[in-house]
C-alpha cells in the first residue's frame, strides 16, 4: 500500500509535508494515512454520503475535499473516538480480530488528525478553524513495561535452538545489550558495525551510534561465517533470511517468541520488543543513569526514558531496610497477672452490678405503660 496512490489531494499533500519536509519515515506516514482513512470513512458514513450497505473496509475516500474537512467538529471527533472503542477491530489485518481499539490506539488516531489540522491552519492556511484544537487525547494507562530478569536473559541465551543459531544468538544478542527496535535491527547494514560501534537508523530517520560491548562483538564474529548469502538486491543487509532476503520485522518477532518458549518463556508474554525493555531496565539496575539511557534508546522525550526507571521488588524491599528504624524492635516487658491487665473500663463495667432478669422485665414494662 503506497499512501501517494490512494490518498485524497489534501491528505496526500500533507504526508508529503511530513516525509520530505518534518523528516518522518514512511512507515510512519502510512500509519498516519490508515489512521485518517479510518476517520474520513466513518464521517462519511455518519453523514450518509456513502450506501448504508457499504461494507466499512471498502469505503472510498477519493470525494473527501477541503469541503468536507472544514467542515469537521468537535462532536464528530468525539463520536469518531467513541466508534472506534466500541467498533473498530483491534488489528486491523485479522478479519476475526475482537472489537474495540484501546486507550492507546484512539491516542494515536488524535495525534494523527491533531497533526492534519495543525498542517492545514498554521502551515498552508487553507481552513481557518481547527477542530481538533479541544480535544483532549485519550488518557493513557501507565503500566510498568514488562521485562526479562536477568537470569531468564541468561537462560534465553543459553537455548538458542534453531535451524541458523548463530544468526539468531546475534539478534537476540543484540537485542539485550543493546535495547535495539524490531525496526531498527532488521534495518542494519553490514557497513553499519564499525569495531565497537553500530550505527542505528531509528524513527524519523534519525542517526545515532551504538556501542557495542564484548558480547555484541563477538555474536557478530562467530554470526559472520555462517551468514546466508544474500540476493543482490539485500547484498547489504546484515541479517539475512533463508530466503537470502534482509530478514524481515514478522521474521524476527516469530524467531523471538519460537526461542522464549523453548527457554521456558513462552507463557510469560514476553516478545522480540520486551528484549528492548529488558535492555533499558537492567542498563538503569545496573548504574546507568537515565539522561544516558534516553541516548542509548534514542528516545526524543526524557519522560519516555522515565517508565524504565520503575522500582522493582528487590528495590522496594532494599528501601526498607533502609529505614532508621528497620531494625527497632519492641521492648521487652513483664507479663501481667489476669486482673491487672484488664482495660478501666472493663473493670467499671465489672464493678457495675447488672440488673437482674426481674428488673429488665420490669423496666420494660413501664417503658410500655409510658407509651
Amino acid at each position: 500500500m503506497d499512501y501517494r496512490a490512494e490518498a485524497p489531494e489534501e491528505i496526500r499533500n500533507y504526508l508529503t509535508y511530513m516525509e520530505t519536509i518534518r523528516g518522518r519515515s514512511r512507515r510512519t506516514c502510512q500509519e498516519y494515512f490508515l489512521d485518517l482513512r479510518t476517520f474520513f470513512r466513518f464521517l462519511l458514513r455518519k453523514r450518509q454520503l456513502v450506501p448504508a450497505d457499504t461494507p466499512f473496509e471498502q469505503i472510498s475516500i477519493d470525494c473527501v475535499d477541503l469541503d468536507l474537512i472544514s467542515s469537521v467538529t468537535l462532536t464528530d471527533l468525539y463520536d469518531f473516538l467513541s466508534f472506534a472503542s466500541h467498533d473498530l477491530p483491534k488489528y486491523h489485518k485479522s478479519a476475526s480480530s475482537p472489537t474495540g481499539n484501546g486507550a492507546s490506539a484512539r491516542s494515536r488516531k488524535v495525534a494523527a488528525l491533531r497533526s492534519f489540522y495543525r498542517y492545514l491552519t498554521e502551515k498552508v492556511h487553507k481552513i481557518e478553524h481547527n477542530p481538533v484544537q479541544n480535544l483532549d487525547s485519550p488518557k493513557l494507562k501507565r503500566s510498568l513495561p514488562r521485562h526479562l530478569s536477568f537470569q531468564e536473559s541468561v537462560d534465553l541465551l543459553q537455548h538458542i535452538d534453531s535451524e541458523y543459531p548463530e544468526r539468531d544468538y546475534c539478534i537476540i544478542t543484540l537485542f539485550l545489550n543493546c535495547g535495539l527496535r524490531v525496526s531498527e535491527l532488521v534495518g542494519i547494514n553490514r557497513g553499519d558495525v564499525r569495531g565497537d560501534t553500530l550505527r542505528v537508523l531509528g524513527k524519523g530517520n534519525k542517526e545515532r551510534i551504538v556501542y557495542l560491548n564484548e558480547a555484541c562483538q563477538q555474536a557478530i564474529q562467530a554470526y559472520l561465517p555462517t551468514r546466508i548469502q544474500p540476493r543482490p538486491e539485500d547484498a547489504n543487509a546484515l541479517f539475512i533470511s533463508r530466503l537470502g532476503r534482509r530478514i524481515s520485522a514478522q521474521t524476527v518477532k516469530w524467531m523471538v517468541g519460537r526461542q522464549l518458549e523453548k527457554a521456558g518463556l513462552g507463557d510469560k508474554n514476553y516478545s522480540a520488543h520486551k528484549l528492548r525493555h529488558t535492555a533499558a531496565t537492567l542498563m538503569y539496575q545496573n548504574g546507568v543513569d537515565v539522561r544516558t539511557l534516553k541516548e542509548v534508546l534514542g528516545h526524543e522525550n526524557l519522560d519516555t526514558t522515565m517508565i524504565y526507571t520503575h522500582v522493582t521488588d528487590d528495590n522496594m524491599k532494599q528501601a526498607a531496610q533502609y529505614s532508621p528504624l528497620a531494625h527497632v524492635v519492641p521492648p521487652r516487658r513483664e507479663k501481667k497477672s489476669a486482673v491487672q491487665s484488664k482495660d478501666p473500663v472493663d473493670q467499671k463495667t465489672e464493678d457495675s452490678s447488672p440488673l437482674s432478669s426481674e428488673q429488665n422485665e420490669a423496666e420494660t414494662a413501664d417503658a410500655a405503660d409510658r407509651e
